[in-house]
């Protein structure tokens, strides 16, 4: 790769200037093979901010030194690195300097994989026959992230395979919200695959187009399209075990087929049906009512009056995004929620930064393990429940219960201003008892003339409003109904039939969708399950990093049965039995079954069945080699 500067007038040494010091560092022993970059006075301090200072407390002239020595490196060119994939002694060594902390050895070889020095590619161990492969298919339901990321490791052994997406184009979750302020809350460079297809990210917190872009490039750069049909929607699918595959049924606009496949993956998530709520009254309602994933791209805004019906994830992008745009804008809370502040958001990504990410060796690589980190399970230890802390009504143990602290105070401090708001903003659960939210001027959006708050229940709609539980009649042109989706369907819904007629909604019924490493079922042979039950992120990291460990598993499950003639394989009731005992288990030491808090990672008997409760680095390594004991084998 040739070192060529950007177009605008930017030379080695500026954009060098804007890099991270803490990742320049891991270029420089990348390389130089010099370890003294990881000792002082050279050694980062540690910083726990989700976007941390680019300095890393270092001194200006140590700093200098740094980025002199880089600049020197590649002054004429780029030159062969020393050290490409540093082992697990070296790296753990790399990753404990760039952060700060003492990073425990099962990482290493989880982000060596990562960042790419070590394939996390399943191989053959001895290439089948083309014919042999030939008889080979895996329909994939559902076109986003889950089924690109299968796909490519599906298209890199030669395993045939066809995507149905019910909707016009590819994308999943990032093709169907397109609400205002529509966008990720995890980090771009987290958020994204560690296979090929670098982005140019414009900003740290990305977009819904961007990432909608974004998913396309590499569904292009890998081939994805060829094998996609799109307007193409699976009504059923049932195992046939005298054909040993799955007979499935394909639905278009004109036209109805049956399918077979030896292998059913579900892609479709836990978060893809929306969740309708009905109010009394809502008939009578003369104005434009939707559910805030069917936003229309034709919603006329500006100057209407307009109420917003739930104050989760999508709310808070949604009401910043709008405010100033409506003549008022009302939003019916239910329960308060925390909200970390992130300094950077909304931030661009400089020229300079863009260069370093997309040019300087091993940088993007760095760049990507720090956000990876930030987001990743850091925070898991905080949110497991201490039997001896005094004050389980607020917090489930100290740390826990600093981070109350700091987020109360954040939110005194936004409404500051406005006391008859606060009471209406700090909630009374402990911190990350629900789904992890960012500020996105949330707090100052409330404080604006023409918004309220209310925390009144909905007692009916109007021809023209709402009415709540105080008698008072609010206007209303547009309701927004940000109320969630219909999380415990999953793939239920998708009308799967699996051995012996057993039904998967019957299999999942009370609101309880159980599977065996949140991937497989018992009596549903060669069915795939992915971001199934209890795999969902809920401490941090990336739907993505969950989709990539789950292709790999699924990928080398494949593999194994191709080469030892293996037709089917279910796992064993025992094996799923056991392994749900243990999630349970976890579950019960962490926050997610604190009593006296509605979430919807638990169900109506209270069972945490959405979130997953492993470390990262513990999942990874759970589905990283299947253990073909946990299932029942049927031979060709």
């Amino acid at each position: 790769m040739n070192i060529e500067m950007p177009r605008k007038k930017l030379d080695l040494p500026s954009a060098i200037a804007e890099g991270d010091i803490r990742v320049l560092l891991m270029v420089l022993i990348h390389m130089t093979g010099d370890e003294r970059w990881l000792e002082p006075p050279y050694k980062p301090r540690r910083d726990v901010r989700l976007i941390p200072d680019p300095e890393a407390g270092l001194p200006r002239e140590v700093q200098d030194e740094i980025r002199a020595a880089v600049v020197k490196l590649f002054a004429n060119g780029e030159p062969k690195p020393v050290i490409s994939d540093p082992g697990d002694e070296l790296m753990l060594k790399m990753m404990r300097a760039t952060l700060g902390e003492n990073v425990t050895p099962e990482y290493a070889p989880l982000m060596r994989e990562e960042m790419g020095f070590i394939p996390r590619d399943i191989s053959w161990t001895r290439p089948p026959a083309d014919d042999k492969l030939a008889q080979q298919h895996v329909l994939i339901v559902g076109a986003g992230v889950c089924a690109i990321a299968l796909g490519v490791a599906l298209g890199r052994l030669g395993i045939p395979y066809t995507i149905v997406e019910k909707n016009a184009e590819l994308g999943g979750t990032w093709y169907v919200n397109r609400y205002p302020g529509c966008g990720v809350d995890t980090p771009n460079h987290s958020y994204s695959f560690s296979f090929g297809a670098r982005n140019p990210w414009t900003r740290y917190f990305a977009q819904r187009q961007e990432l909608l872009d974004y998913l396309k490039k590499v569904a292009l750069e890998y081939d994805i399209r060829k094998r996609l049909r799109l307007n193409t929607e699976l009504t059923s699918a049932r195992w046939d075990e005298s054909k040993r595959r799955w007979i499935s049924t394909l639905k278009t606009a004109d036209s109805e087929e049956t399918f077979e496949s030896t292998t059913l993956v579900s892609a479709i998530g836990q978060l893809n049906d929306p969740s309708p709520a009905h109010f009394k009254g809502d008939e009578n309602f003369k104005g434009q009512t939707l559910h805030s994933a069917l936003w229309s791209d034709d919603i006329e805004l500006d100057g209407k009056h307009v109420a917003v019906i739930g104050t989760g994830a999508t709310a808070m992008q949604l009401v910043p995004s709008i405010a100033d745009r409506v003549a008022s804008l009302t939003v019916y809370q239910r329960t308060a929620q925390w909200a970390r502040p992130v300094a950077g958001y909304s931030d661009p990504i400089s020229d300079g930064a863009q260069w370093l990410l997309a040019h300087l060796p091993f940088y993007v690589k760095w760049y990507r393990f720090n956000m990876f980190w930030r987001y990743g399970d850091g925070l898991l230890p905080f949110l497991r429940k201490d039997p001896n802390w005094p004050h389980p009504e607020r917090a489930v143990n100290k740390g826990n219960d600093r981070h109350r602290e700091e987020l109360t105070d954040f939110i005194l401090s936004e409404l500051k201003d406005r006391p008859d708001l606060i009471e209406k903003c700090v909630p009374t659960y402990p911190p990350y008892g629900k789904r992890i939210l960012l500020d996105n001027n949330w707090f100052k959006t409330l404080t604006k003339p023409n918004v309220e708050l209310v925390t009144d229940s909905i007692d009916h709609f109007t021809s023209d409003g709402i009415v709540a539980s105080d008698g008072k009649s609010r206007p209303a042109d547009i309701i927004v109904i940000s109320t969630g989706f219909k999380v415990t369907e999953m793939a239920a819904r998708l009308n799967i039939t699996g051995r012996d007629g057993k039904d998967l909604r019957q299999a999942w019924a009370n609101d309880n969708p159980t599977a065996y490493l949140g991937l497989t079922v018992p009596d549903f042979p060669n069915f795939f399950v992915m971001l199934g039950p209890n795999s969902g992120p809920a401490h941090g990291g990336s739907v993505i990093f969950q989709s990539e460990c789950q292709s790999r598993y699924i990928s080398a499950c494949l593999v194994e049965m191709i080469e030892r003639d293996i037709a089917a394989i279910d796992v064993r009731r025992d094996a799923h039995d056991q392994y749900i005992e243990k999630v349970d288990a976890e579950h019960e030491q962490l926050i997610w079954s604190h009593p006296g808090m509605t979430t919807y990672y638990r169900n109506s008997q209270g069972r945490v069945f959405s979130a997953m409760p492993w470390r990262f680095v513990d999942y990874w390594a759970m589905t990283h080699d299947p253990d073909f004991n946990q299932y029942r084998q049927t031979k060709a």
